[in-house]
């Protein structure tokens, strides 16, 4: 290695071993919780299939305000917040409530679409949401609003230097050589053994890491996610669009008309049915399943979000926003109509989850999102190794006889 090299990588080394000691805990918290989200879906239908199944019947299935009254006959569940239908006519009704008082959210429940009949809750939601909160925000208080986005995204864009800086370290002077970038040498023992796990490890998995930090960024940066669509989007396609605001010359007249509508809505419960009846016109009743979202605050615009029957990625949907009151559609956002890069931003949570690829993607996503606690203990491994190896090379200073 030349003199002018040599002093770049040994400041790379400090910068990658201090780096790594830091954050290491948190990579393989978020490694692990990944990876055991990764088949969640799949995991909860297991669990749930006989509940999310009825007999397919010739009657009439009731409109999503008939399954909330239904359900408020038979109990007191909590405020209703998300109501998902399905066309498939063995496929229940899946409910969700919002939020109580004290921040708690009440188990979903799933209905029969004919008569209401409640089927149960389903088994293992509790232990995602937990994991998905881990994931996220370390379970630290404020879920998305605290310390925890800021921490783990943080760590995201320190597992960018962290990659890079691994990367040039590893560089071989043989760099065509396959075998050196992905063969690990298993004959060696100690550290040789450690460092070849670290090195070529980390090169299989490395553009995998680099995909999920690069979308992982996504949900913890608002600026990073308005960047994103500044530079992929369509200023019309944007999210901004899908909430439109009051325009900024708005006379008071028509200030005055936006108050009074806002405190008629928030007088009267807001309900699913007309929103209901102009999706379906929307759609031609041609959907696989369909998600309503109430909003979260005062106003009425109802989210409503729709795959298709042979739709098998959460990107792959078309999504409205109606008006609950008169069921007037306010915007529409659908997936034919996206450009490339548009259908990425749409894609985020597929992307960085391996489903854009299949079942396969996802399987390598997990195994390389489970194998981040290895880099951790290897790391460590390795530092402790080269500290002793400095002690045992600093020459010994030979200690003063008092009076010399």
């Amino acid at each position: 290695m030349s003199d002018v090299r040599r002093p770049i990588k040994a400041a790379l080394l400090q910068v990658h071993s201090v780096v790594g000691l830091v954050l290491a805990l948190v990579w393989a918290v978020v490694g692990l919780t990944g990876a055991t989200m990764a088949f969640e879906d799949e995991i909860e239908a297991s669990l749930n299939s006989q509940m999310m199944r009825v007999d397919a019947s010739a009657t009439r299935r009731l409109t999503p305000d008939e399954l909330v009254a239904r359900l408020r006959a038979a109990g007191d569940f909590g405020k209703v917040s998300v109501v998902s239908m399905s066309s498939d006519p063995s496929a229940a009704a899946h409910i969700r409530f919002a939020r109580s008082d004290g921040g708690t959210r009440p188990s979903s429940v799933y209905v029969d679409p004919y008569n209401g009949h409640l089927l149960g809750s389903p088994r293992g939601e509790d232990f995602f949401a937990t994991v998905r909160k881990l994931h996220r925000w370390l379970l630290l208080p404020g879920d998305g609003n605290g310390i925890g986005r800021k921490i783990t995204g943080s760590a995201a864009i320190c597992l960018i230097v962290m990659l890079i800086s691994g990367l040039v370290l590893r560089w071989p002077h043989r760099a065509r050589s396959i075998k050196m970038w992905l063969k690990p040498n298993l004959g060696l023992r100690g550290r040789g053994l450690h460092r070849s796990l670290h090195a070529v490890i980390g090169t299989w998995v490395l553009p995998v890491y680099l995909v999920m930090t690069l979308t992982g960024l996504w949900y913890s940066f608002e600026w990073y996610k308005a960047g994103a669509n500044w530079l992929l989007a369509r200023p019309q396609a944007t999210a901004a669009a899908m909430q439109p605001k009051p325009p900024r010359g708005a006379t008071a007249a028509e200030s005055k008309d936006e108050a009074r509508a806002d405190a008629k809505a928030e007088a009267t419960p807001l309900v699913f049915d007309h929103v209901w009846s102009a999706f379906l016109q929307q759609e031609n009743n041609d959907y696989g399943r369909a998600l309503l979202t109430l909003p979260a605050g005062a106003g009425t615009a109802v989210r409503v979000r729709s795959w298709a029957r042979d739709s098998s990625l959460e990107s792959v949907r078309d999504e409205f926003r109606i008006d609950a009151v008169t069921g007037r559609v306010i915007s529409s956002d659908r997936y034919a109509d996206k450009r490339f890069s548009e259908r990425v931003l749409a894609g985020v949570l597929d992307i960085h989850r391996g489903a854009i690829l299949g079942w396969l993607g996802k399987l390598a996503f997990m195994l390389a999102a489970a194998m981040m606690p290895l880099f951790a203990v290897t790391g460590l491994l390795l530092y402790l190794s080269r500290r002793r190896h400095r002690r045992l090379a600093r020459p010994p200073i030979a200690r003063l006889v008092p009076g010399e």
